[in-house]
């Protein structure tokens, strides 16, 4: 086969393989990039060369192995560009004493274990060509270094970009990228010299004076760049060929001044200007086609280099858990103890150590660098890049469990929204009344008003407090993507409240606006942090819109499916057929418990909108010859003032398919309210999968109601005299607290 035709072959294996793996270890919450870093070990020698080797050394010839290092070169350039890009200043404006005192500890503690550490691993696993002084330096480099990139995800996606501990984790970050990438280009200078001798010197000088160059005169031509952007409003392709050249031209001269091509292209990113719009349209067409194409090549030619089968002895694995020991403790604890001395309080202190503990692709890039300048051996090569994955991998989990979400404070805003809540909580109490509570998820806030609306009619009564939360999440696909970083994350949750802020004004009553507090948040997965959430903040319902998965005609599918049945507290899913009335409800009733929710709701809807009417359709099963309502709900219905038990009409049906006296019902109403039963069509399936034969056929709107326990009460606050406590002690006493005749009718 044509080696340029084998290239392309590899090229589409490798990508469709990196998304593959990455989406796997996207869900089980850990970083895109660990699992495509892991899929390029799986093409090397450690996996398919193991399994396949005759299959591996077809696909992976050596003559296509420089086509590979080329494409991998040209796609670390400019992912270490956006790096530079998206290394904002604003990241060093906060803390920046404490930052600096921790960052520079974070460094020096796993340097100077290092240091004594290479004293065992040089005469090991060092090939014996390059100096000590080389070795120590490349290493000590390696070990200090944290994946700024990998670790702003992180923040983002647990948003902590808008607390303490989050904003002295990026700066403490950004200041050990600048020092780290500073150290390791004074390991190359040594390692492509041999010492620190004259050329070695001169190198270092070069570099200096290169940097002082493009922070200067660099930075005043791109100015002008900036200024003709301003002008045209966006960016032309003469004047993106304009940067793409310069970053091109930057790494070559890097490269000639005897460091490494990466810098230069990290240095421009840098030193450009941090002008929002440009900044944001450059990274989006530049990052689409270097994360997607370019870097899956870099992780599989790394992959192609990482050899496990070289740990072949167990002193070897146990030198590899020392290197990861050494890594791992010394980062932990130089950040741990230089946050404690700043005043940084145990738990963030701890969180701070974990996340500065995350290396990711940055560590791959430095290895590689040191490899290719035989710095490093092959073995030594793999222990380091199973240190690396070792160290991201258990980052996010260890954060949960240092600083669990129920603790995160959000940005400032949603702080203050929480300071609203607690005021009114505190008045509540001081009534003995709980405000009723609603969170609300909003995918889209232009096309989803009448969601919100209905959680207004269930919500709000004169004579109870209630608070609504429109729970909106921004989802992030991407592991480097520029939405991702902590201030475009920022720019996207303003733009989204604004959103809802707008939709809240639409909403009637204008009276109830103050109680309605939108909730803004970043995710890597919707409906994991919808039961997160509702976990944390126990709303007494969910009230989520229908939508049609991508995948799939099943209206119960996809995220509503899952939030059904993770989310632990009461759940109701709205099929909005487009009726703005609400009049008129409908609830089939078979007494069970999600039945029950649905009746409830539909009485906070009666009693809050004197004009409705409520229909309740009862159903005999065989077996029956006359259906009763629940203890609880016969108590709920009788302790109604008569202006609402008026305008209830309950139906005992006996049908031999129910289902179809609900679809002929359903032509005269506005809103039927069904709970997830089997006698609707609406039952729980394998895997969490739910079935929605109703929601197709149900020729008005619907609402799907799933009870999570019975102890959550959705009406005691608006019935007099008699406690929910009470109720539910007599019926399960078997007391009937009244007759129910007086407003129901037998068919």
């Amino acid at each position: 086969m044509h080696t340029v035709i084998l290239v392309l072959v590899e090229v589409l294996i490798v990508i469709g393989l990196s998304r593959l793996v990455g989406l796997a270890f996207k869900s089980i919450k850990q970083p895109l990039v660990i699992g495509e870093i892991v899929a390029g070990i799986m093409l090397g020698p450690s996996l398919f060369g193991l399994i396949a080797p005759h299959a591996a050394a077809t696909l992976f010839p050596p003559e296509t192995i420089p086509f590979l290092n080329v494409l991998s070169q040209v796609g670390l350039i400019f992912f270490m560009f956006l790096i530079g890009l998206e290394l904002n200043s604003k990241y060093l404006s906060g803390n920046l004493q404490v930052a600096v005192l921790t960052s520079n500890v974070s460094i020096v503690v796993p340097f100077s274990l290092t240091t004594i550490l290479s004293l065992l691993l040089y005469p090991l696993v060092s090939n014996g060509t390059v100096s000590f002084t080389a070795f120590t330096l490349f290493l000590g480099a390696a070990m200090s270094i944290t994946a700024f990139p990998v670790l702003a995800r992180i923040i983002t996606e647990n948003n902590l970009q808008g607390t303490r501990l989050g904003t002295l984790a990026l700066t403490c970050a950004a200041v050990d990228d600048v020092t780290a990438w500073c150290l390791l280009a004074l390991a190359i200078a040594v390692a492509r010299h041999g010492s620190i001798d004259r050329q070695a010197i001169l190198t270092i000088i070069a570099s200096l004076l290169y940097i002082g160059f493009m922070f200067t005169v660099g930075r005043w031509f791109l100015k002008r760049l900036i200024t003709h952007y301003r002008r045209a409003g966006r960016l032309s392709q003469f004047v993106l060929a304009l940067i793409y050249m310069g970053v091109v031209a930057s790494a070559l001269i890097t490269e000639l001044i005897g460091i490494h091509l990466i810098f230069g292209a990290f240095l421009l990113g840098a030193a450009m200007p941090k002008d929002a719009e440009l900044v944001r349209e450059l990274a989006i067409k530049t990052e689409d086609f270097v994360l997607i194409f370019l870097l899956p090549v870099f992780f599989a030619y790394s992959g192609l280099k990482t050899q496990i089968s070289l740990l072949n002895r167990p002193e070897l694995w146990l030198l590899c858990a020392l290197i990861l020991g050494v890594a791992i403790a010394g980062k932990y604890i130089g950040t741990y103890v230089a946050a404690r001395v700043s005043g940084i309080n145990k738990r963030e202190a701890s969180a701070l150590g974990w996340l500065m503990n995350t290396r990711g692709l940055t560590e791959l890039i430095v290895l590689n660098i040191g490899l290719e300048l035989g710095v490093i051996s092959p073995l030594l090569f793999t222990m380091l890049v199973i240190m690396a994955l070792v160290t991201t991998f258990m980052t996010s989990p260890l954060l949960e469990w240092t600083y669990p979400k129920r603790l995160i404070r959000l940005d400032l805003v949603e702080a203050e929204v929480e300071q609203e809540t607690d005021t009114e909580v505190t008045e509540s109490i001081e009534s003995f009344v709980t405000p009723y509570r609603i969170l609300v998820p909003v995918a889209n806030p232009t096309t989803q008003k009448g969601l919100l609306q209905l959680a207004v009619g269930i919500a709000f009564n004169y004579g109870q407090s209630a608070v609504i939360n429109p729970f909106s999440l921004i989802e992030l696909e991407e592991d480097y993507s520029f939405e991702s970083t902590p201030t475009e994350a920022n720019r996207l949750i303003a733009e989204r409240r604004q959103q809802l802020e707008e939709l809240i004004s639409t909403l009637e009553p204008p009276s109830i606006y103050s109680h309605i507090h939108p909730i803004v948040r970043i995710s890597s997965n919707v409906a994991r942090e919808t039961a997160q959430i509702a976990k944390i903040e126990q709303p007494d319902l969910i009230l989520v819109g229908w939508h049609r998965p991508a995948f799939s005609n099943n209206r119960l599918g996809g995220r509503v499916g899952q939030i059904l049945t993770t989310a632990p507290v009461d759940v109701a899913v709205f099929v909005d057929k487009g009726g703005e009335r609400l009049e008129s409800l409908l609830v089939p009733y078979s007494a069970n418990i999600h039945d029950d929710l649905a009746l409830i709701l539909a009485l906070r809807l009666l009693i809050n909108r004197d004009t409705c009417m409520l229909h309740i359709l009862q159903f005999l099963t065989v077996n029956q010859t006359q259906d009763e309502l629940s203890y609880e709900l016969h108590a709920m219905i009788e302790r109604l003032p008569a202006s609402v038990r008026e305008r209830i009409e309950i139906k005992t049906v006996a049908a031999p398919e129910p289902m179809e006296a609900v679809v002929t019902a359903s032509e005269n109403v506005d809103l039927t309210i069904a709970g997830t039963s089997r006698a609707w069509g609406i039952e729980r399936q394998t895997l969490g999968r739910y079935t929605d034969e109703l929601a197709i056929k149900c020729r008005s709107s619907l609402l799907i109601t799933r009870r999570y326990s019975q102890i959550t009460s959705h009406l005691t606050s608006l019935l007099p005299e008699v406690t929910h406590q009470e109720i539910i002690r007599n019926s399960q006493q078997g007391i009937d607290n009244s007759p129910l005749s007086p407003i129901t009718n037998n068919y």
